[in-house]
């Protein structure tokens, strides 16, 4: 199997975005099925193929072998694939997918069939044979899930529910809509973005009762998206739950998969103590679990609930008087029906899991999410060392044993004796994705690496890692590589680009997160990446230095990092420091111009939130709370002032995370204080910048922008005369912005 390589002639930052970041191609999404001798997961053709197919790996035969399922391009002959229902659309901004084709599948329990969402319409695929039909459907078709047992699939077309039997074609509509601002079985906004629950149906695990979520968006603020390169279009309203402003009401119902014979039950909570529903759990081990939490996440509840009488009761209460950590994959049932969940420990300052109230995992190992629960224990991400997120099986004895084999960044999906792991390293450029089965004795343990047909840039990345100033923080160092201008200067500008705020960090031992560091390197710069108070894997203790001081802590470790930065980097020249963001990063940028103009002497900021009032309630209240002045203190309108450094600001404009108000208040609030500054609108972008020849031009601009202000005078390698910069002259060719330093 070979992909179409990569143009070598082509840019970095034409590479990178026709790439998507160099993630197609990559197998992803991968599950063992059945008894774990097989494998889905999705691929697709090659580096610069966006359509993503469904796949199967097979270690059920003499040899492993792959085989394709199912694709896209085949299925829709010829039909645009591109015609994506504007729900499905919203839920992949929200979960940042960036391919096409077939982006998520659902399979049943026994690994026979997957069902999956095409261009609107309902697919399914028998595993065994490895054909694929279109079933009717009634769309569009959002988010299909295929009963454990395989015989209906359930989907959202947003206000409905409906569902087919797969094998006599009936299609039924379980639920529908009351009203112009009710959905039905799907995800809201919050749980989408905020949450990492991207699902609103759940199956029974005997198939015949249907969990969907009811979103009633009436009292929730309306926004207007406009698109100014078009005029003739009018604004497209979306729903979005600005902090300090009402929530979606969301709600559980208990509905009979075939037909709405039987009035759908409600799953009963307190509403008003219990805004958000954070996680839904059905497994065979007992009745379904929810997690609920309160509007100021200092208490939540876990329920075990009735869905024959909607009726509940409490297992467990969790409060915390500054914020309570989800972690993924709880609370969750084991066999027996024990009640796994997981606290913040202050005794040992861990993020650990209990049994039925009792912890059991090490102290000293932050938990970030369990992936599967056995009947000898749990297997999580966790991580000692913050850079490194592994995979550790954990018994209820407390004893660990790691799965993972080496520090970096790794995923695992488990499926009767299978283990899919996805690893990303220092060691290798494109992630290892092994499959590997423990078949029954005498064959013994198979396992094969799936192919991977992604791109990679064509440069060495060089990273040092550190830990700088006195809050120990985590550090990345880049430098110019072998085959920059720039190698071995003995005095270098610095580019800072911070990390991602609370829960996100950068600094993670994984090569391939250091591509575009390596890029800005490469034009003349030492880059500093440095992981602030907040970001994950050092406890809660940690975290919550954030707390209700976003601007004040964030900043003080970033200007902590540059001022340490010459201990391992001693040509950095501190009197040229610029900064470079994306959304949080965006933020932290414009904030070190406007606060510590004497430590940043330029920045770029992407799709900053200016005034935390226009984000979210979920993220930004858990940080910030619910006090107004806490809101004004972290925000940077009334810092404009101040700026007397040269700032520019970048942000789509139909970006519905960080709306575009964010960058044009600072900008008026900026032109009112009579302080020079760029803006730059990106037409039609969301907060993902997927347009290739958009991406290029954007790091681009941002490169000479960034010279100009700090005063470069070294020759830029994608300007072919700095001293001539307008336009060619006469019978000149264009020249050609795209051309790699080196061939």
């Amino acid at each position: 199997m070979r992909a179409e390589p990569l143009d070598p002639t082509l840019s970095f930052p034409r590479l990178q975005a026709r790439t998507r970041r160099f993630r197609l191609g990559s197998p992803h999404a991968v599950q063992p099925v059945g008894d774990g001798s097989q494998a889905l997961f999705l691929r697709s053709g090659g580096p610069a193929d966006p359509a993503t197919a469904l796949w199967l790996s097979d270690l059920s035969a003499d040899r492993p072998r792959e085989r394709l399922l199912a694709d896209p391009r085949t299925l829709l002959a010829g039909v645009d694939e591109d015609d994506v229902p504007a729900a499905e659309r919203a839920r992949r901004e929200r979960s940042r997918e960036q391919s096409g084709g077939i982006v998520a599948y659902d399979v049943d329990a026994d690994g026979m069939y997957a069902a999956f969402a095409l261009s609107g319409r309902l697919w399914l695929t028998d595993i065994t044979t490895g054909r694929t039909r279109e079933l009717p459907a009634i769309g569009p078709v959002i988010d299909p899930r295929i009963s454990p047992d395989g015989s209906r699939i359930a989907w959202s077309t947003g206000p409905a529910v409906h569902v087919v039997e797969v094998t006599s074609g009936a299609v039924s509509t379980v639920v529908s809509a009351d009203g112009p601002d009710v959905t039905w079985g799907l995800a809201d906004f919050i749980a989408a973005e905020e949450m990492d629950r991207y699902h609103g149906l759940w199956w029974s695990p005997d198939s015949r009762t249907l969990l969907a979520q009811r979103t009633d968006e009436s009292t929730v603020a309306t926004w207007y998206l406009a698109d100014p390169a078009h005029p003739d279009r009018p604004p497209e309203p979306r729903r979005y739950p600005q902090a300090l402003t009402r929530n979606a009401d969301v709600r559980l119902y208990a509905l009979d998969p075939a037909g709405p014979s039987r009035a759908p039950v409600e799953i009963g909570w307190d509403h008003e103590a219990y805004e958000y529903l954070a996680v839904v759990h059905w497994s065979r081990h007992g009745d379904p679990i929810v997690l609920v939490q309160s509007r100021d996440q200092r208490d939540d509840v876990v329920l075990s609930a009735d869905p024959t009488t909607g009726d509940t009761r409490v297992l467990t209460r969790h409060h915390d008087d500054a914020w309570l950590e989800l972690i993924g994959g709880l609370p969750a049932l084991a066999p027996g029906g024990r009640l796994v969940d997981g606290v913040a420990d202050p005794a040992t300052d861990t993020y650990r899991l209990r049994i039925d109230g009792e912890p059991f995992s090490p102290p000293g190992l932050q938990v970030r999410g369990v992936l599967h629960i056995e009947n000898t224990g749990v297997v999580v991400r966790a991580s000692r060392d913050p850079c490194s997120l592994d995979i550790v099986r954990i018994g209820w004895d407390g004893r660990e044993s790691p799965i993972s084999d080496r520090p970096g960044v790794h995923l695992a999906a488990f499926g009767g004796s299978g283990l899919a792991r996805t690893s990303l390293s220092m060691d290798d450029d494109r992630p290892v994705v092994v499959h590997r089965w423990q078949a029954p004795p005498p064959i013994g343990r198979h396992e094969t690496v799936l192919t991977d047909l992604s791109g990679v840039p064509g440069f060495v990345t060089g990273v040092q890692f550190a830990t700088l100033g006195e809050h120990e923080l985590r550090a990345a160092v880049v430098r110019p590589g072998p085959d920059s201008p720039f190698h071995g200067a003995d005095t270098l500008p610095v580019l800072v680009r911070p990390y991602g705020g609370p829960g996100h960090a950068r600094v993670m031992l994984a090569r391939g997160a250091y591509w575009e560091d390596q890029w800005w390197a490469d034009q003349g710069f030492v880059v500093l990446v440095a992981d602030g108070r907040g970001t994950p894997g050092r406890g809660p203790a940690w975290d919550r230095q954030i707390r209700d001081r976003f601007a004040e802590v964030s900043l003080a470790d970033q200007i902590e990092a540059v001022r340490a930065l010459p201990q391992v980097a001693p040509e950095a020249d501190l009197s040229r420091v610029a900064m470079i963001g994306w959304s949080y990063g965006g933020f932290l940028s414009a904030l070190a111009v406007l606060r510590a103009p004497e430590v940043f002497a330029a920045a770029v900021a992407g799709a900053p939130p200016t005034d935390w009032t226009l984000y979210d309630t979920h993220y930004t209240e858990r940080y910030l709370g619910l006090d107004p002045a806490v809101y004004r203190a972290n925000s940077l309108i009334d810092a404009a002032a101040g700026l007397r450094r040269p700032l520019l600001l970048v942000h789509g404009m139909a970006d519905d995370n960080v709306a575009v108000a964010n960058t044009l208040r600072l900008s008026s609030a900026l032109l009112a204080a009579g302080r020079p500054h760029g803006v730059l609108p990106l037409t039609g972008i969301t907060h993902m910048t997927t347009d290739e020849a958009v991406a290029e031009g954007l790091l681009l601009v941002q490169l000479r922008f960034l010279r100009q202000a700090l005063g470069l005078r070294d020759p830029d390698p994608y300007d072919p005369d700095p001293h001539e910069p307008d336009q060619p002259e006469p019978d000149q060719p264009e020249p050609d912005h795209g051309r790699k330093l080196q061939p």
